[in-house]
């Protein structure tokens, strides 16, 4: 078999994050949550280290749930009704999405924490002048 020309192969990955994106709900809220962070980047002028960590941590999220739903799918595919050992396969698929997203909220915190403390003194002294 022939492989597609590079072009064809970028189109087909697309059209996947596209229909990940129409079709599974908790993807959709996980592209919501980047697009938060990508506000907060600009809007706290991350640095370049900051703003990395928080893309790198934002797309390991993403793909995790894309992997976990390709599994999920290639389950109900090989077994359709129900079977405690494909239940046990999702379970493992899901528990690395959680697990991502643990370390992306840690992530979060660590980033943003000093963003958000100089915020708030920034607020402090605007309305509450020694």
């Amino acid at each position: 078999m022939q492989k597609p020309p590079l072009h064809k192969s970028f189109l087909n990955a697309f059209r996947g994050v596209f229909m990940m994106m129409k079709t599974e709900r908790n993807f959709q809220i996980e592209v919501l949550a980047f697009f938060i962070n990508l506000f907060l980047i600009f809007y706290f002028r991350l640095n370049n280290t900051d703003a990395a960590l928080v893309f790198i941590a934002s797309f390991a999220v993403l793909s995790a749930e894309i992997f976990n739903t390709a599994i999920e799918k290639i389950c109900d595919i090989i077994q359709p009704d129900f079977d405690k050992r494909i239940g046990f396969i999702k379970d493992i698929a899901a528990g690395a999405v959680v697990l991502t997203a643990i370390a992306s909220v840690i992530v979060g915190i660590l980033v943003y924490g000093k963003y958000i403390l100089r915020f708030i003194q920034a607020i402090k002294q605007l309305f509450f002048v020694d």
